[in-house]
């Protein structure tokens, strides 16, 4: 299995030549937009420009993955759905989600529609926009309580939720994010973990600023997030070394997990005087897991 994308980057949908740079980006998966970035008036070309893309894209033998954006289901999602689903994305990422309800309704949407193309069952994953609005926020543990077979993600943002809940500002005095939002992407973190999806962190602004999304990547990726979206191609490298573990981690983890070998059938270590316990192994393992899929020759 192929490890989960580090770097989602959004390609507006109607833009051949931004279409085209996309995939040239190094970007694991790309995020091609029919939403926010579409102007209203533009979007049956979008969603025409976008089939096209994919199938073109249907072959190659390296390619990122492929996601589309859709609009919200009640704005035109399900028609983006029903004429995207045949060209195969590998998967479809869902805005101002309420809910696993919305994304079970769109799941049986996606069954009909994948017997229809002859394509798999559960193929066509989904990644959900999973705070912006405040019924959103306040249900994200219903993800661990309700389970969505294609759920393969979940991300935030703090743009829309202010509007959502009449907010005049997503930041405190200080610049930072204000405490709300603070919330909102450490539930969506921890509701990603207990569902079983991938926590993708949200993007930055200020693509010109490199310095800040190097620490916003360090920062979650040592919160537990394993991926970042990027709205520009020139974020990408930064992102994809961002969540790869540097050569110090890796080093500690062979340390560790050579520790627990050279020990086996005992719970506890001593290493560098600390000692270790079965969540230190863990952790080791996943940053060798990590290494391996990303490293020099990884995906």
């Amino acid at each position: 299995m192929s490890p989960p994308p580090r770097s989602w980057l959004f390609v507006p949908g109607d833009s051949e030549r931004k279409l085209a740079k996309g995939g040239d980006s190094g970007a694991d998966a790309l995020i091609l937009d029919l939403e926010d970035s579409v102007a209203a008036a533009r979007k049956p070309l979008a969603r025409d420009m976008v089939m096209a893309y994919l199938q073109a894209q249907a072959g190659a033998e390296r390619r990122p993955r492929l996601w589309v954006r859709i609009n919200p289901l009640e704005e035109g999602g399900l028609q983006d759905t029903a004429a995207v689903a045949r060209a195969a994305p590998d998967g479809l990422v869902v805005p101002k989600v309420n809910g696993p309800a919305d994304l079970l309704r769109l799941s049986h949407w996606l069954d009909a529609l994948e017997a229809r193309d002859g394509l798999p069952a559960g193929r066509i994953r989904l990644l959900a926009v999973a705070t912006e609005t405040a019924a959103a926020v306040l249900g994200l543990g219903d993800y661990a309580r309700q389970p969505v077979p294609r759920l393969a993600g979940l991300t935030w943002g703090a743009e829309d939720l202010p509007a959502a809940i009449g907010a005049s500002s997503n930041q405190d005095p200080r610049g930072g994010l204000a405490l709300t939002y603070r919330m909102a992407r450490s539930n969506c973190l921890l509701a990603a973990v207990a569902a079983g999806a991938q926590p993708v962190d949200t993007l930055e602004a200020d693509f010109r600023d490199e310095a800040a999304l190097r620490a916003a990547c360090a920062a979650a990726r040592r919160e537990g997030f394993t991926g970042k979206i990027a709205i520009h191609p020139a974020q990408v490298a930064a992102i994809n070394e961002g969540f790869r573990p540097t050569a110090e981690e890796v080093a500690f983890a062979r340390r560790v997990c050579a520790a627990f070998a050279a020990n086996p059938g005992i719970g506890t270590v001593g290493m560098d005087g600390r000692m270790l316990d079965m969540p230190h192994l863990r952790q080791a393992q996943r940053v060798l897991a990590a290494d391996a899929a990303f490293g020099p020759g990884g995906a």
